[in-house]
């Protein structure tokens, strides 16, 4: 029997995705459910899984742009599943296990110094990119040996051996010496494209104008000091300072609901309610997944969220829900170290906070030059809805909140530790 596998429809509005990556190759068996291909829509990263076992024939190229409800690969059902795909505990002892082999790399170092490019058992190079995925993921290079002697060596393999091996000979040093001007064109994926296109959309619809302030970081810094052991104790997250900016914002647009709003043709739609998107850099592009009702959290409450929606983002597991709606933006560049910015606000809302990175600076206080952690923020507006008047005190009362953070909330005992929810 013969099944037509169909691109799904992402959402609303969209009617084209780009097939972004085959997971399996032409010809191959997959199991019902297994994951066969990554679409790209202008939103987000889906995947597509098998609706039922058998052999794939693919219909579509990799990197090629389809509508939705196309077919874009075919499963013949009545397909038997091929004997190499039995279990391994399966073979015969004495049948050899075909394995990939990593030998030894010549070092060129004196006897005695340990090289760091190669060594028996390990691997002769490592990516940059490689190496800081590997970092994140908390693996070593043992780890991944060990999974690959594990895995069969297959045609491709061999040729990809058959065809590179002649760029191995010479020595390191002679290679090292040599000069590229190669080049790589790729296409830009849909998520990229949308962005583009929305970037450029916002500098010519909007009149974006962008206010700037400095912010003490010191009152948030001793109190992340104090109370991180005891709040990650008690909720299971850490204490970051995008929660504090994030509860500042929140408060800060019920003082100044222009900020809060958005043109609809001629009309201006206030919200009584603070959606806040929170920028993340995720693997194929900036997403902002929002946190709901975010005025009614308390910090562990954002923190959670939004370290549930980063790792999202992160895994491809962002939805079209988890990135609609947001009244408000926060992107935090001091992450990269970034000094000082323009955010370009983020359509259809009327303006985007930007934070930057933390340094030492000298400062006067009451007549005296004193070094306080300072942090320049910025706030870009649509002129059009938002007067420069109330886009400065709202960035100066955030300002205030952050460099105050008791006034986020209502008298308590303990005003600190009420704040923190501990």
């Amino acid at each position: 029997m013969k099944i037509e596998i169909k691109v799904p429809s992402p959402g609303e509005s969209i009617s084209e995705v780009q097939l972004a990556n085959w997971l399996v190759e032409d010809g191959a068996y997959v199991d019902k459910d297994q994951e066969i291909a990554e679409i790209d829509s202008d939103k987000a990263t889906l995947s597509i899984a098998a609706e039922a076992a058998g052999s794939i024939k693919l219909k579509v190229e990799t990197g090629e742009t389809v509508e939705v409800g196309a077919i874009i690969a075919i499963i013949d059902s009545s397909a038997e599943a091929p004997e190499n795909l039995t279990p391994k505990q399966e073979k015969k002892k004495d049948e050899p296990e075909e394995v990939a082999v990593i030998k030894e790399v010549p070092d060129e170092k004196p006897a005695g110094e340990t090289s760091k490019s190669a060594s028996v058992g390990s691997f002769a190079h490592i990516s940059p990119l490689a190496q800081k995925l590997m970092k994140e993921n908390h693996l070593d290079e043992k780890q991944l040996i060990g999974f690959f002697k594990q895995q069969r060596l297959s045609k491709k393999d061999v040729e990809f051996y058959l065809n590179n091996k002649d760029q191995q000979s010479g020595s390191m040093k002679e290679s090292a010496k040599t000069l590229s001007r190669d080049f790589e064109k790729t296409k830009m994926s849909t998520l990229r494209l949308k962005l583009a296109k929305r970037l450029v959309a916002v500098k010519n619809e909007t009149a974006m104008l962008t206010t700037f302030n400095e912010v003490n970081m010191g009152p948030v810094i001793d109190i992340r000091n104090q109370y991180k052991d005891l709040f990650k104790e008690t909720h299971g997250v850490g204490l970051g300072f995008m929660s504090f900016f994030t509860k500042a914002v929140a408060e800060a647009l019920i003082l100044f609901p222009q900020i809060n709003a958005q043109i609809d043709g001629d009309e201006i739609v206030q919200f009584k309610y603070a959606d806040i998107g929170i920028a993340v850099s995720a693997p194929k592009g900036l997403v902002v997944p929002v946190l709901r009702n975010a005025e009614g959290m308390s910090l562990a409450e954002i923190e959670m969220n939004i370290k549930e929606l980063a790792i999202k983002a992160r895994d491809h597991k962002i939805t079209l829900d988890d990135m609609t709606g947001g009244t408000f933006t926060i992107t935090n560049g001091g992450v990269f170290g970034s000094m000082l910015s323009t955010p370009i606000i983020n359509p259809p809302q009327s303006a985007i906070l930007g934070m930057h990175n933390i340094v030492e600076r000298p400062v006067v206080i009451n007549g005296k030059i004193e070094i306080r952690p300072i942090m320049y923020v910025a706030l870009s507006y649509d002129h059009r809805i938002v007067d420069g008047k109330d886009s400065v005190s709202f960035l100066v009362k955030i300002k205030e909140l952050i460099e105050d953070p008791t006034k986020m909330l209502f008298a308590g005992k303990d005003p600190m530790k009420t704040l923190l929810g501990l």
